[in-house]
């Protein structure tokens, strides 16, 4: 299934653009939230909420707490993370690090720009940690940017200079640390404009950002995400790693080569499905009312956030910021 969308993508997604109502309106966008407003509607009792580790290799954990997933490699050169979820979180991360042998934060990688994965830069401001991303990435954390989560949304401010990426990418490059090769990949705008799966060649695992989770995906597409991005960019990356890869997502809990082959053909199906109920009128509440999801609810869950945007990035041009 994966090889014939490969196949077929470029023709169709021509098709797509000329054969679709494309434009920037679509359904109200909520007013803005206050981030403890936000907090409260997601149920994050931060105060409260311990930071645990879960082993995957020696020298590489997966970190949970508030927001998303934190790899942390802990060696010789000191300790790399991969996103680093929000302020408040940092003194708790880094007390587990210590917990585990490691002293301090030498690098941060930021998978993306948003608040629940790098708002903890805020807290490494100005201090030695060397913090790195995508360029654009980069670019969208220099202003405020509106993300539309349908039933509520957060203006996420710009970053003041010193909580800023010290090092960027375009398209990939490698850092050498704890005695592996790490990869930093970015294919394709996808969850969001600016997106980056960072692959640890020594423990064979592949940090995915919000590109690929457990549960339903949040396509950001007032941000440069898409249906088509998310399907191309895992795609991408089952090129660049194997069938005993682990895979870390962005939120839930880790998973394997073939969750991650499973996940994209959810994609392609609900993708394939949605299109075909566009090209015969039918309007975006009638497409929620649907039931076009329920083959995969009961392991993903609510599906309305994700149809929703979904349909927005397959029936609006988005503007690639």
């Amino acid at each position: 299934m994966i090889k014939a969308f490969k196949a077929g993508f470029l023709a169709f997604a021509i098709l797509s653009l000329a054969g679709h109502s494309m434009g920037h309106d679509g359904p109200e966008v909520p007013e803005a939230s206050q981030l403890d407003d936000l907090f409260m509607a997601f149920g994050w009792d931060v105060p409260n909420t311990v930071v645990k580790s879960e082993k995957i290799s020696d020298g590489l954990f997966v970190f949970t707490g508030i927001g998303g997933n934190v790899a942390v490699n802990i060696g010789a050169d000191g300790v790399l993370i991969v996103d680093d979820q929000i302020p408040q979180m940092i003194p708790k991360i880094k007390a587990k690090i210590v917990e585990l042998g490691g002293q301090g934060i030498d690098y941060a990688i930021n998978t993306h720009w948003h608040f629940d994965h790098a708002d903890g830069n805020l807290a490494l401001a100005d201090s030695e940690t060397i913090i790195i991303a995508q360029a654009n990435s980069r670019r969208m954390m220099q202003s405020d940017h509106l993300i539309n989560m349908v039933g509520l949304s957060y203006l996420q401010p710009a970053y003041p200079q010193g909580a800023l990426p010290k090092v960027t990418f375009d398209r990939s490059m490698q850092l050498h640390v704890n005695g592996q090769k790490i990869d930093l990949l970015h294919f394709t705008a996808a969850h969001t404009t600016g997106d980056a799966a960072v692959i640890f060649r020594g423990s064979n695992a592949v940090h995915m950002g919000d590109v690929y989770n457990t549960q339903y995906p949040f396509i950001d597409a007032g941000n440069g995400g898409s249906m088509d991005g998310m399907i191309a960019f895992c795609q991408a990356v089952l090129e660049q790693i194997d069938k005993t890869t682990l895979v870390i997502p962005g939120h839930g809990v880790v998973g394997s080569y073939q969750d991650l082959i499973d996940y994209v053909d959810m994609l392609i199906e609900v993708r394939k499905r949605m299109l075909a109920m566009i090209d015969q009128g039918a309007s975006l509440d009638e497409i929620m009312a649907s039931g076009l999801t329920s083959d995969w609810d009961a392991v993903r869950g609510d599906s309305s956030l994700f149809v929703n945007r979904a349909y927005q990035s397959l029936t609006h041009r988005i503007v690639d910021r």
